[in-house]
């Protein structure tokens, strides 16, 4: 009889991958005493090797979510500029929205 599949939350995943690195127990006594496949303990320690570095603010220097932070502080900089040169143009208006 095969039994429903199950949704493990990423604690318990990281839970398992940690019990597997640090390799105190095989992973039959793992896949036991967590009720799950060994094949599924070595997967999740494989994602948690490969992401390790992303951890640690790897991935060539950028961020994880793909934001570049010079362009960014490029972007404040145009911002910057186009706000300094839109309130003095509104400075020299005559009218009700006109600095006095």
């Amino acid at each position: 009889m095969k039994r429903p599949r199950r949704n493990h939350s990423p604690k318990f995943k990281a839970q398992v991958a940690l019990a597997a690195m640090k390799e105190d127990h095989t992973l039959t006594e793992l896949a036991e005493r967590f009720d799950v496949h060994p094949n599924q303990i070595t997967k999740w320690k494989t994602q948690l090797l490969k992401r390790a570095v992303e951890a640690f603010g790897g991935m060539d220097g950028a961020p994880p979510n793909g934001v570049n932070i010079k362009d960014l502080q490029a972007k404040i900089g145009q911002l910057t500029m186009e706000n300094d040169f839109l309130s003095g143009a509104l400075g020299r208006m005559d009218g009700p929205s006109g600095k006095p």
